[in-house]
């Protein structure tokens, strides 16, 4: 396993569509084990693959508490198959956006049916804090991000500091 770098707004790849996982072989299931390492150390409680550069439909979980034993999840070709009219709004924040939060409201419940680690068809009902980490990473997959459910002043703020710190980050240019 080895913790891998994170991809952060402004970056393009944040806005691909993810492809489908073909075949849950050994190399997609050291590619979950590395999402894990890099989500718990990052530390987050979800990351999809396309955050470390990876475009498949893959993400993982842990919504665990801290004072609770680790319950790592992987989900595989994920897909939200029905969603609860009732709403809640969470406070949510992303790797990929780091150290920036807002209130974003979302179905109260999904049902997703997804490929575990097996490579067996699962579906798993969801609601609280699963539901809405479930959706946030579900987005990912389809290149939407957390800041599109805020208001465009909002977001347009927020993109634009990370553009700043993204300039700030590259390295000048060495005369001589």
């Amino acid at each position: 396993m080895s913790i891998r770098p994170l991809i952060i707004l402004p970056d393009p790849i944040l806005r691909q569509v993810s492809q489908p996982v073909a075949t849950v072989d050994d190399a997609v299931r050291k590619l979950s084990e590395d999402m894990l390492e890099t989500m718990y150390d990052a530390p987050g409680i979800g990351l999809a693959a396309i955050q470390i550069g990876e475009p498949l439909r893959m993400l993982v979980i842990d919504v665990s508490k801290d004072d609770e034993a680790k319950a790592p999840q992987v989900f595989i070709n994920p897909e939200i198959v029905e969603q609860s009219d009732d709403r809640s709004v969470y406070e949510e924040g992303c790797l990929s956006i780091p150290d920036y939060y807002a209130e974003v409201e979302r179905p109260a419940g999904v049902r997703v049916r997804f490929i575990d680690q097996l490579g067996k068809q699962q579906e798993v009902m969801a609601d609280g804090l699963l539901a809405t980490c479930l959706q946030h990473e579900i987005d990912h997959l389809n290149g939407v991000l957390f800041i599109d459910y805020i208001s465009k002043l909002k977001r347009d703020m927020v993109v634009r500091k990370f553009k700043k710190l993204a300039r700030d980050r590259v390295p000048e240019r060495m005369v001589g």
